[in-house]
């Protein structure tokens, strides 16, 4: 009984200890605030460092942004002196603006230490501080996010300033500072007039205010002499307003503020109801174009991605804003204009951040989401988006900070904040795309076809002008033909969709597979026509195989020509689509030669099929939420199903929809495989019939992969079915557990829920020490990264029963092992003449000579039993009772524990006082 003690001493004295483990990409100590990009530098602060690092990456150093601040006035006496060891005077420096002043070499941060405090940094070695200064510039309340960024002002020579827009707001804590005003213009420089960072200039001290109520800033940049502003104007009573400022930049700081001007951004004609998240220029113009993220229900679900024109209006009055003006105008001051946008370029919940960046003549989006993904969306000079595309897809729902920024050393990577995490993700990979095909329906502005690598690539990576890429505009296909007939002669009519290089263009052909007259002039890039020698086609239609030479690189295109004029019959979606497949003009629901009809297969669509089948409807699918590797035998109910074919699936704004067979009809029900997603979020299914139509509209909706993060109990008994729960995320997609000893079983989960599962383990053999965990979510095994003890199995030697009034106590004594076993995993009975008596589980008591589990048999006659049968998993062992000796000496045990634990009470309490005693001394 002795060797209780350590054990116990342990238990009442000692304390546990914690431990952080990390994984993926470049992570920092602490979430993200801001970051900065200069050259080949990025620069990143968190609540309690600030990092620099290449523009790879690579961490060159950090500082840390805890110090001592001593002195009496924390304004003018006080300094701030960075520490490495925890003191109980120490201060945090929260950073809410930093920028890099490339033209200065320098780098500027400013934040707030108990008040308002700036650095200036060395920019190649941030812990070389040029300059501090305990003055307010931006937001002075710690973690409150600021906008700031540097503006240039046209005088005798140019001179910079940091633009501060702050939110107006009361926070619940206030700080020493007196609120700023919403806008304000600080130097950069000691020569300016004021100095560093101050607001006054030769003329006088003044800002911007609010005039009334809220204001949330979001984004600001300026271009040439212009300056732009994106607000949020929160109201109580009120739906949210989107604000835009315009400011010139004139020649001293009161001018630039005194010429605002503004206007309201309406996304919808709904109303004002919808808030900014996210803003980003689109580089280029005039016209200033502009893109930005907007909530159309106030929250954080419904986003969009809206492109306006903000080019400044500078007709109005200056300065006489509404909701904003150096002085606040009066309440009779007229509304500012509103303008509408340009497009609603895509939807996707839970849009958080944006990016905009030209690419030849289109504009390329870079999107963040609050789920973890990176999605690429190119949009053409007409407005038109082609299927967006994921880059980067996190495991978790990781938010995407609200600020993106492109490495500016190789502009192919983009910077992609993830709360604790920097993501460096290409723009592209060209190289995934190994055909012309491929590479064409990816609809990639970055890549080109490189025809001397027969490869795709970028395009400076392809050193010569032997390349072709998509056109200008979006094109549905890369070949499209129109056949004619005129004055007996049938004339094929072949155009090309791509942009080429010189070398590309200069050797362009095209072959025929038919005979073509000669009256058929030359192939000019991107046409080439061809006058068949045939003056009639055949009812089955005429193969005509077409190949192209654009320099080195060869194309083939099968076509069908048919006589449009014999294409006839009903009207319907299958007459529709056969025309225009034919290369003929679908006009006045008549299949014919002429030109000017419908060429585009999406409005026959909207037809019926001319094939009589039952309308099927759908009720559900069951599951509706899955991961992004989908689910296997998902279960779709409904009416009419028994013709239905395939399932369709398909995201909004998607030009690339899935779909899946289905099986087991029973016209109500049928199964089908819901499809691995590139992205999180919402789908549209239908069920299509035989005529190609697709009929119902129901939501599936996509989400994170499953993780574990721990397992309880970590061990289990050599012979397996032990009762495991796993803690985590999206488990309630695992359809099995596997372990890496015997992966060909799988155990399927018992019961599961976002957080927990429950499974049992399987049996292993007695050399298997330990297993690691995976899980099996459709046809994807995922690493669960946590590992699972093999012990024998637990050993029970004997027990003792003992009248309790009328139910008999039994005292089950087990070996001492590692399983750590609960009373719960235990089913007991005892047995006395054929019969058994369950019995109730209740505490365990623990030493380092056995275990033991008491519970009790109520309301038996019996006071002794003959066995005691024990089930554990799905093994089951049979006890007989010990021998007299054997119970005196578990009573004697059974008494003396509570006392010694007492004594081991009594004796840590005396070791503190003893130690605090000496201490004193």
């Amino acid at each position: 009984m002795l060797l209780l003690l350590p054990g116990l001493l342990f238990i009442i004295c000692g304390e546990p200890a914690r431990c952080l483990e990390e994984n993926g990409g470049f992570t920092f100590d602490g979430d993200i605030r801001h970051f900065a990009v200069a050259a080949n530098t990025v620069y990143v602060a968190t609540e309690e460092k600030l990092y620099q690092l290449s523009h790879d990456l690579t961490l060159v150093q950090s500082l840390s942004q805890r110090g001592i601040l001593t002195g009496s006035d924390p304004i003018n006496d006080a300094h701030f002196s960075r520490v490495t060891d925890t003191d109980e005077r120490n201060a945090t420096f929260g950073v809410n603006i930093l920028l890099p002043f490339v033209e200065n070499d320098t780098l500027i941060s400013c934040g707030v230490i108990e008040c308002g405090y700036c650095e200036v940094l060395d920019p190649r070695n941030i812990s070389n501080v040029l300059h501090r200064e305990h003055i307010q510039v931006g937001s002075p309340w710690t973690g409150s996010a600021s906008v700031g960024f540097l503006v240039d002002v046209e005088q005798q020579s140019t001179e910079t300033y940091i633009l501060t827009a702050n939110q107006q707001y009361e926070p619940a804590e206030k700080s020493c500072s007196l609120t700023p005003e919403a806008v304000n213009l600080h130097n950069t420089k000691h020569h300016q007039k004021g100095s560093i960072f101050s607001l006054s200039d030769a003329r006088s001290t003044t800002s911007i205010k609010r005039c009334k109520g809220n204001a949330e800033f979001v984004d600001g940049f300026q271009i040439n002499l212009n300056i732009y502003l994106f607000s949020n104007l929160p109201s109580s009573d009120e739906k949210n307003k989107v604000r835009l400022i315009w400011l010139e930049a004139k020649t001293n700081k009161l001018e630039t503020l005194e010429s605002l001007r503004g206007a309201t951004l309406r996304v919808s004609d709904g109303g004002e109801g919808s808030k900014l998240l996210a803003s980003a220029v689109i580089p280029g113009g005039p016209p200033v174009l502009w893109s930005g993220v907007f909530s159309v229900d106030g929250g954080q679900t419904n986003t969009e991605l809206v492109l306006f024109d903000i080019s400044p209006d500078l007709s109005g009055d200056p300065d006489a804003d509404p909701d904003f003006g150096t002085v606040c105008p009066l309440n009779t001051a007229s509304p500012p204009k509103t303008l509408k946008p340009k497009a609603v370029l895509f939807r996707q919940k839970y849009m958080t951040s944006v990016l905009a960046v030209r690419q030849k003549a289109w504009v390329v989006f870079f999107i963040g989401t609050g789920d973890g993904q990176l999605i690429k969306l190119a949009v053409d000079k007409n407005y038109h988006p082609t299927c967006p595309r994921v880059l980067y897809r996190a495991n978790d729902d990781r938010q995407v900070f609200p600020k993106m920024l492109l490495d500016q050393v190789d502009l192919k990577h983009v910077y992609m904040p993830l709360q604790n995490q920097m993501k460096r993700v290409p723009v592209s990979d060209c190289s995934t795309y190994t055909n012309v095909q491929d590479y064409w329906s990816a609809q990639d502005p970055y890549c080109v076809w490189c025809g001397s690598h027969n490869s795709c690539t970028f395009e400076d990576d392809c050193q010569d002008t032997d390349w072709i890429s998509i056109p200008d505009d979006f094109q549905p296909k890369m070949v499209s033909y129109r056949v004619t007939d005129g004055s007996g002669q049938i004339t094929l009519n072949i155009q090309i969709h791509l942009t080429v290089g010189q070398e590309a263009r200069s050797n362009f052909a095209c072959q025929f597979s038919e005979p073509c007259s000669t009256k058929s002039p030359p192939p000019q890039f991107p046409q080439c026509t061809c006058i068949l020698s045939k003056s009639t086609l055949p009812a089955e239609g005429l193969p005509v195989t077409v190949r192209f030479r654009l320099g080195t690189t060869q194309l083939r295109e099968e076509l069908k020509l048919f006589n449009c004029s014999e294409i006839s019959g009903p009207p319907t979606s299958v007459l529709c689509r056969r025309c225009i497949e034919a290369g003929c003009s679908w006009s006045k629901s008549i299949c014919s030669w002429a030109d000017g009809g419908v060429e585009d297969d999406n409005v026959c669509q909207m037809m019926e099929s001319g094939i009589n089948f039952f309308k099927p409807e759908i009720s559900s699918i069951t599951p509706s939420v899955v991961s992004f590797y989908g689910r296997n035998h998902a279960v779709l109910s409904g009416y009419n199903l028994s013709d239905v074919t395939r399932v369709r699936i398909q995201a909004d704004m998607d030009c690339t929809p899935h779909e899946s067979p289905v099986w087991n009809h029973t016209g109500v029900t049928l199964t089908f495989h819901i499809p691995s997603a590139n992205t999180k979020g919402t789908v549209n299914a239908c069920v299509l019939l035989p005529d190609g139509s697709c009929h119902g509209n129901v939501k599936i909706i996509y989400q994170s992969s499953p993780s574990c993060t721990n397992i309880v109990p970590r061990s289990s008994w050599i012979s397996g079915k032990r009762k495991i729960t796993l803690t985590g995320s999206h488990l309630d997609f695992v359809e099995g557990v596997m372990h890496n000893h015997i992966l060909q079983e799988v155990s399927p989960p018992r019961n599961t829920n976002h957080q927990n599962l429950t499974y049992d383990t399987p049996a292993a053999d007695k050399k298997v020490s330990s297993s690691t965990l995976f899980l099996k979510v459709a046809n994807e095994t995922l690493p669960c990264s946590i590992t699972i003890n093999y012990y024998p199995d637990p050993e029970f030697t004997s027990f003792t029963s003992t009248r309790m009034g009328s139910n008999v106590r039994i005292t089950l004594q087990k070996k001492p092992d590692k399983l750590e076993m609960t009373p719960a995993e235990l089913s007991v009975w005892g047995v006395e003449g054929g019969n058994q008596y369950p019995c109730v589980m209740g505490a365990k008591e623990t030493s380092n000579e056995m275990d033991f589990f008491i519970c009790e048999i109520q309301r038996t006659p019996n006071a002794e039993f003959q066995h005691l049968k024990v089930t554990y998993g799905d093994k089951t062992v049979t006890l007989g009772p010990p021998s007299l000796l054997h119970q005196v000496i578990l009573t004697l045990r059974i008494v003396l524990i509570p006392f010694i634990v007492l004594a081991l009470v009594i004796i840590c309490r005396w070791q503190k006082r003893l130690t605090a005693e000496t201490n004193a001394l």
